[in-house]
């Protein structure tokens, strides 16, 4: 698979770390809130609908009906799809939940709830907050449809599906950017992995 189009791959995998290195830095350089707060702006009616819907690009609805078709596609590869989504899951999941459990998302952080831009009708989460799942599963996307369908069109496709599903999440107030990182590198972790444990497997 990596070897139909190695260098898309690597250049969409060297983005997603440049951009979570960015998101990460500056929040602990310049503080996660006021980080947050320049980029949790109001872009009217237009794009609060937008971002509600693109949000749920992410979601389980999207990505297990999509998994579904690809596994079906590429049956070589099987193992290393089903790997991946596992590695990415259990990497978001296992901290959010056990080891960062206590983080606080935006609404919970002590930010004036006023100086908070949210959408009516977006159910609001308080903790839980590092490492954004929904971020996670978008560039896991990107990072194994490029591999893929290793295609320039694709990748553009996939870039900007990732980094509107990512930024959905701080438009929302859902999340800060340095959680947005922390998904970001879980894509690539989960990826890199699968890609390895699977080349073990199939080298036996």
């Amino acid at each position: 698979m990596l070897d139909q189009a190695p260098n898309l791959y690597q250049r969409a995998r060297n983005l997603t770390i440049l951009g979570a290195i960015l998101l990460i830095g500056a929040s602990a350089f310049f503080g996660r809130i006021p980080v947050f707060q320049l980029l949790n702006t109001d872009g009217g009616a237009f794009l609060d609908q937008f971002f509600k819907w693109a949000t749920w690009g992410a979601e389980g609805w999207v990505w297990i009906p999509y998994l579904s078709v690809v596994v079906i596609l590429f049956k070589k590869d099987f193992k290393l799809i089903i790997l991946n989504f596992l590695l990415s899951t259990l990497l978001t999941q296992i901290p959010k939940n056990f080891i960062w459990d206590k983080i606080s998302r935006p609404i919970a952080s002590g930010i004036p709830l006023d100086e908070i831009h949210t959408v009516q009708g977006v159910v609001m989460h308080s903790w839980n907050s590092f490492p954004s799942g929904h971020t996670a599963t978008a560039f896991t996307l990107f990072l194994l449809t490029i591999c893929l369908f290793p295609t320039k069109r694709v990748f553009a496709i996939g870039a900007t599906f990732a980094i509107i599903c990512a930024y959905s999440r701080v438009y929302l107030g859902q999340h800060f950017p340095m959680d947005l990182g922390g998904g970001m590198l879980v894509a690539v972790i989960s990826m890199q992995l699968s890609i390895l444990i699977h080349q073990k497997i199939t080298n036996r």
